[in-house]
């Protein structure tokens, strides 16, 4: 995976650096193709970073991936079985690569953390939080991943 000629990939890390949570980064990176205005994309996004609100469960960027592939190839139809096996489908295999990459898609996991919850009040993004942390690397492969997938199938 070359994440680092990734356009969508890049702009996920620049969203990222800017102070956007991990979903949001990602979530925001692709809001050209839907057309959902940044606000709205940032808001609907907010609840997932640091694992789903520092929950430390299924990493943020993995969730902004989700929710983008949700809005570009998912259904809409009530009892849409087939339509939904598919979409299922996709959603496991961008969680299979990102997995493969990372050895995890579980936040906690992804930064190396015994316990499951943590505070609420994130911490302050300092050129030290940068440093110790994976997230700018995450956002910009769960953008990556998510770009390659869209070439790969064309909306």
């Amino acid at each position: 995976m070359d994440i680092e000629n990734s356009k969508y990939g890049e702009i996920a890390e620049a969203n990222f650096r800017k102070g956007y949570n991990c979903s949001q980064a990602v979530f925001l990176a692709f809001c050209d193709l839907y057309g959902m205005d940044e606000k709205a994309a940032a808001r609907l996004s907010s609840s997932f970073g640091g694992g789903m609100g520092r929950l430390r469960e299924v990493c943020g960027a993995v969730s902004g991936m989700f929710m983008a592939l949700g809005l570009l190839y998912g259904y809409d139809t009530p009892g849409a079985q087939q339509e939904k096996a598919d979409h299922y489908k996709r959603v496991q295999e961008l969680a299979k690569a990102y997995e493969t990459e990372n050895g995890s898609i579980v936040c906690r996991e992804l930064l190396g953390l015994t316990e499951k919850r943590q505070e609420p009040t994130p911490e302050a993004r300092t050129e030290g939080y940068y440093k110790k942390r994976p997230c700018p690397k995450l956002v910009r492969m769960a953008a990556a991943i998510m770009e390659q997938y869209i070439k790969e199938h064309p909306l």
